[in-house]
This record gives C-alpha cells, sequence and structure tokens, in this order.
C-alpha cells in the first residue's frame, strides 16, 4: 500500500502531460444553438469570372445531417462554373436576377423568389441570363458539403 500513492500521482502527472502535448480537440460546432450571422461578419471572395462568394456557415444540425451555406452575386455576362456533380443535396433561393439552371440534359429559369432544387450527384451549372447580377443562397445539405 505503501507505492499506491505514488504510483497513482505518477499516472495524473503522464495524463497532465499527454492532455497538454495532444492535438487540440474538435472545433466547437457553430449550430449548437441558434444564432445569427451578420452579414459584414462573412467575408467577401471574388472569383476569377468576377462572382462574389461568402460562406455564411458549415456545420452539422443536431440530426446528424452536414450543412453549408453560402451565398453568391453573380455578375451579368459572367461565365458560370464548368458543369459539376455534387455529393450533397442544395437548395438554392434566388434573391436577385434571372438564372439558367442546366442539369440532366434540361434548362430552367428561375427569378427572385424562386428555389431551385439539386438532387445528389446531378451534374449541373447555373448562369446569370439578366442584365444585372443574379443573387442567391445556396443550402447544402448531407454528404459532402466541402465541395
Amino acid at each position: 500500500m505503501r507505492f499506491a500513492a505514488p504510483a497513482a500521482i505518477a499516472l495524473v502527472l503522464a495524463s497532465a502531460a499527454a492532455a497538454q502535448s495532444a492535438p487540440p480537440g474538435p472545433t466547437p460546432n457553430s449550430l449548437a444553438s441558434s444564432r445569427v450571422f451578420p452579414f459584414n461578419q462573412m467575408t467577401a471572395k471574388t472569383s476569377p469570372n468576377g462572382a462574389i462568394g461568402r460562406n455564411v456557415f458549415t456545420g452539422t444540425l443536431a440530426t446528424g445531417e452536414a450543412i453549408a451555406v453560402h451565398e453568391t452575386v453573380q455578375p451579368a455576362g459572367a461565365t458560370p462554373n464548368q458543369p459539376h456533380r455534387i455529393q450533397h443535396s442544395e437548395v438554392i433561393v434566388v434573391q436577385q436576377g434571372t438564372v439558367e439552371f442546366f442539369h440532366d440534359g434540361k434548362t430552367e429559369r428561375a427569378g427572385p423568389g424562386g428555389v431551385i432544387y439539386v438532387a445528389f450527384g446531378t451534374l449541373h451549372t447555373l448562369k446569370n441570363v439578366g442584365d444585372g447580377p443574379a443573387q442567391y443562397v445556396v443550402i447544402q445539405i448531407g454528404g459532402d458539403t466541402k465541395k
């Protein structure tokens, strides 16, 4: 019994040292509670075609789905992104302008207030076909929301 206390102390010290040298834990989930994401705190990034994008958030819902939200303003006449496949589902809400949604061999138009659904794996692109900027919010759900 005489050696039990020093052994216990050595175990605690070893655990503390390991905790100090361990990499930091996962970042807190920005969606753990309700909140506002102020527009002026979203960093704007301009893409080669002149579109301006702002990431709103990326996280995991309490029900387990991965989710990411970003906003894009595509100038009139901008070259759209190349058609691409997504490994998640998307809901796109058009706030301003008119866009053409190319998908599954079809072309459909959406204007302000229009909602576009992009199914998992769909080869698609959006093109601004209006005279002014097209602004829309993309909500990515499930799968790989980092693409």
